[in-house]
């Protein structure tokens, strides 16, 4: 965004006004950041002064011009933080980490971020839709270095096998906007010149002298396994030690193990606490052995055979850290081919992509037979532990889930694999029922693994009364729409949980409906309903409410419907709406919001 230099065409002061819409367009942009956090990027009594550019960019900067926010259309809808703001508050984006340092320095240098160069945290990929801002971090440094927005959702990005464009980056550290900036101020470390905050080896210094006066400092540089030197008489303050510690600690405890990246590496030089995790020195034949164990495990866990083919970069292996170069067979796809060639599994490389792609799996091969799953073991302290914190927090965290039961459409094919149809499924379980009823008629087409033939009972549970009349009936399906063609023919139902109680209903989740309306006298009141889907007790919210707004609130029942609404005096629609989410752990998409009071 900021490659080029482009000249401000005006400067003016923002009015009272002005800040106010500011206010409430970042808080609708960044639900993440709190008002005291707003307070400190844009100080009530200090001055604001907007610039616009040519291209339509607005930049907002504080008194001193220390630019803290950028408008790319002007229009508010694509409004960022400048990493001048998220330094001084991280939090106010969510942020991808990077797999090391050597990824930075492309980000840095204008490139978009990949999803091969994110570090996928062992609980998965986080939830995101497309077009959200992110933030950018790299191990071992706490602030963040690039913002951006995302170019698909988190749903998209692994069906397409966490491959393509992930961040498309509007700003970064050391762009023209920062470059702009007098002092360039950085965090923790007051002001630097030409010293490359993205790099971990600033932040994991080995040696330094007691004395500034130019004498240079050893630090073992993360992204390109050599020792380098940095000058330290331009740096004016020492890092916050407190803040280096606790974000080298989480850096070095994390134990990310993945043999679905051909790069796998163990970086050797890099300083491990050993109190935190312990190391393990492996053998050729030991790296073998555990590359085979994880396939292995992989194959009976995450590896369904209605998701095939898939890449062979996203398989999952279990938690120890493994070099793929340690191994006798050097390159992941050199070990997925000695696989196929022992006849556990078939695989193809795809000359476009240049990757081994996994077609499919022998499931009654000797070596799949006899391997045992493991399952994970949870100490009886933890279990208690877990079991008080959930009985605290019960009221915030909700699970909201989608099952569904047998129409008369699919109930022939559960009838012939011997399913329950009274029973309710998740789409999963839905799915393999029905995978289960094509491998029991042999039903693959020999010649395309990836197509499935339709008989007369499949195609008439799929297609039946969904054909128009005169057209004709198709005679087969890619396995990637049988799934949900079949799950579309079923009943939806859904149901949530929250702590031990849980409902189970017939049909989709209605949202939480909130509305702002005036009343007599020029007032306004906020109304809330539909609250009893998500097991929220009207009664206990009014009184929730009515002390965090220090306002009075009521309870009255839903005309001609079930259920009862909250009313709220005043217009509180964002702010009950941020509670809903932080309180009681309502998703965003199952809360809609009503301002009539707005032209």
């Amino acid at each position: 965004m900021f490659k080029k230099s482009v000249e401000a065409k005006s400067h003016q002061r923002l009015s009272g006004a002005d800040r106010k819409k500011l206010r409430r367009t970042l808080r609708e942009r960044f639900p993440r950041g709190s008002d005291l956090e707003f307070d400190t990027l844009l100080p009530p009594k200090v001055e604001i002064t907007l610039s616009k550019f040519q291209n339509r960019v607005l930049i907002y900067c504080v008194e001193g011009g220390l630019p803290m926010f950028f408008d790319i259309d002007g229009r508010g809808t694509e409004i960022f933080p400048t990493v001048f703001a998220l330094w001084k508050v991280p939090d106010l984006l969510p942020s991808f980490m990077l797999k090391g340092g050597e990824v930075s320095r492309f980000v840095i240098g204008g490139a978009d971020l990949m999803f091969p160069g994110i570090s996928i945290p062992f609980e998965g990929l986080p939830s995101f839709l497309s077009g959200e801002p992110w933030a950018i971090k790299v191990p071992g440094n706490p602030a963040p270095i690039a913002v951006g927005s995302t170019t698909m959702s988190s749903t998209e990005a692994v069906k397409a096998g966490l491959r393509g464009k992930a961040l498309r980056i509007t700003h970064s550290y050391r762009d023209l906007l920062w470059e702009s900036i007098e002092g360039r101020y950085v965090p923790n470390a007051g002001f630097l010149e030409d010293v490359v905050l993205a790099d971990p080896a600033f932040w994991s210094t080995r040696q330094v002298s007691d004395s500034c006066g130019g004498i240079a400092e050893s630090s073992n540089d993360v992204a390109t396994g050599e020792w380098r030197t940095v000058d330290v008489k331009d740096i004016i303050s020492e890092p916050n030690p407190a803040s280096v510690t606790q974000n080298d600690n989480q850096g070095n405890a994390t134990m990310l193990a993945t043999a679905g990246v051909n790069d796998l590496k163990v970086k050797e030089n890099l300083e491990v606490d050993e109190s935190n995790v312990e190391q393990h020195v492996l053998s050729t034949e030991d790296v073998d052995a555990h590359l085979d164990k994880c396939l292995l495990q992989a194959l009976h866990s995450t590896v369904k055979d209605k998701d095939l083919p898939i890449p062979g970069s996203t398989l999952w292996p279990s938690g120890i850290m493994l070099d793929i170069k340690k191994s006798s067979h050097k390159k992941l796809s050199k070990w997925l081919q000695a696989k196929a060639s022992s006849g556990l599994i078939s695989v193809k490389e795809d000359k476009y992509n240049k990757e081994v792609v996994l077609f499919s799996v022998n499931r009654n091969h000797l070596d799949y037979i006899s391997f045992k799953l493991e399952k994970r073991h949870v100490e009886k302290a933890n279990q208690a532990l877990d079991s008080a914190a959930t009985d605290s927090r019960s009221q915030k965290f909700l699970e909201v889930a989608e099952i569904y039961k047998p129409s008369v459409h699919v109930n022939s094919v559960f009838t012939a694999v011997g399913a329950d149809i009274g029973q309710l499924y998740s789409a999963s379980e839905a799915s393999e029922v029905v995978f289960k009823y094509v491998d029991k008629e042999n039903l693959v087409k020999p010649t395309n693994k990836s197509i499935v033939i339709l008989d007369p009972t499949l195609c008439d549970a799929l297609f039946k009364g969904a054909i128009k009349k005169g057209t004709t009936y198709p005679t087969e399906i890619h396995k990637k729409d049988l799934g949900s063609t079949f799950v579309s023919r079923m009943q939806a139902h859904h149901v949530v949980t929250r702590g031990n109680e849980s409902i189970v209903r017939k049909g989709a989740l209605g949202a939480i409906q909130i509305v702002t309306e005036r009343r007599q006298g020029n007032k306004k009141v906020t109304k809330v309903s539909g609250l009893e889907s998500f097991l929220i007790n009207a009664e206990a919210l009014a009184s929730e409410l009515q002390k965090k707004f220090a306002c009075s609130t009521s309870v009255a029942e839903l005309p001609g419907k079930k259920g009862h609404e909250v009313l709220i005096q005043g217009g509180v629609i964002d702010d009950v709406a941020k509670h809903l989410v932080e309180q009681f752990g309502i998703p965003k998409i199952y809360i809609e919001v009503l301002d009539k009071t707005r032209k």
